[in-house]
């Protein structure tokens, strides 16, 4: 009888703990931390969304010629190593048609009043330089115009700044980065930035690790001394303001604080006030 009943205990725990290392394997499978910390570790955490622009002098290492974040994120994409989502809640997943068609660029052609058309002149073939040439030969197909990976010099990224009380320091747990248009760039002509894709940060890493000699971050002081992407985001090499803190209004900085010029101040004020928040920690 005892026997059956160490048995049966036996059994019991094997079951238990299979259960509970699938769920682990699940819940690591589903995150988008590369390093999730667990939420009992957790004493203060607070989301924050960073913008970066890939022209700055500090992250000219991230866009090097050929070897551009934004290159490696869509050739990943073209291979199907990459699940793209809608934004950065990570709910709604995007086709490859859908963001090939976040990519194509909008062509506002030139468009001829009615005036014009009726003195006869004709609209430009595709692929036509002018408005004269044989008007018996036929247009040459052309496929939609894509950006290109140097166009895509802005990322979006969402992250949670948590304070690990086990460890005792503050951590930059990065969730997602977002590929957009910028509406500075000179071909966007919506005039607005333009999400193409949001990719989680997990998944990321695993692209960065699997193509370590595309997924670079070029040091331009010591050729020897290239770096994985994935380990400069952990070292956070890179340069970026803030855009927004998590609110009850979801608002942007540049929303509560009235215009963009104030919204880059509070920017600033939000970064000082989050190290301060935790120097002030070390006081007590």
């Amino acid at each position: 009888m005892n026997t059956l009943k160490i048995l049966g205990l036996g059994v019991a725990m094997t079951l238990s703990l299979g259960a509970f290392a699938q769920e682990q394997s699940t819940t690591a499978a589903s995150n988008p931390s590369a390093r999730p910390i667990p939420e009992s570790d957790m004493m203060y955490r607070k989301t924050v969304w960073r913008t970066i622009d890939l022209r700055e002098k500090q992250n000219k290492p991230f866009f090097a010629d050929g070897r551009q974040i934004t290159k490696v994120i869509i050739d990943a994409v073209q291979r199907g190593e990459l699940p793209i989502y809608k934004n950065d809640s990570l709910t709604t997943t995007l086709t490859q048609q859908e963001f090939t068609s976040n990519m194509t660029m909008v062509n506002e052609g030139a468009e001829l009043s009615a005036e014009e058309k009726a003195m006869g002149f004709d609209a430009p073939a595709a692929g036509s330089d002018d408005w004269g040439g044989d008007a018996g030969a036929a247009a040459a197909p052309t496929g939609p115009e894509l950006y290109f990976a140097k166009d895509l010099y802005q990322l979006e990224m969402k992250e949670d700044a948590i304070f690990d009380k086990k460890r005792s320091r503050m951590y930059h747990d990065i969730k997602s980065l977002t590929l957009v248009v910028p509406a500075s760039l000179k071909s966007n002509v919506k005039g607005r930035d333009i999400p193409v894709g949001t990719f989680k940060y997990s998944d990321l890493v695993k692209v960065f690790r699997d193509h370590p000699n595309e997924a670079l971050w070029y040091n331009p002081r010591n050729d020897a001394q290239h770096k994985n992407l994935a380990d400069a985001f952990d070292l956070r090499l890179f340069s970026s303001f803030i855009t927004k803190i998590s609110n009850p209004d979801n608002s942007s900085l540049e929303d509560i604080y009235g215009g963009p010029m104030q919204g880059i101040l509070a920017a600033q004020t939000a970064a000082e006030q989050m190290i301060e928040y935790e120097y002030n920690l070390w006081s007590f």
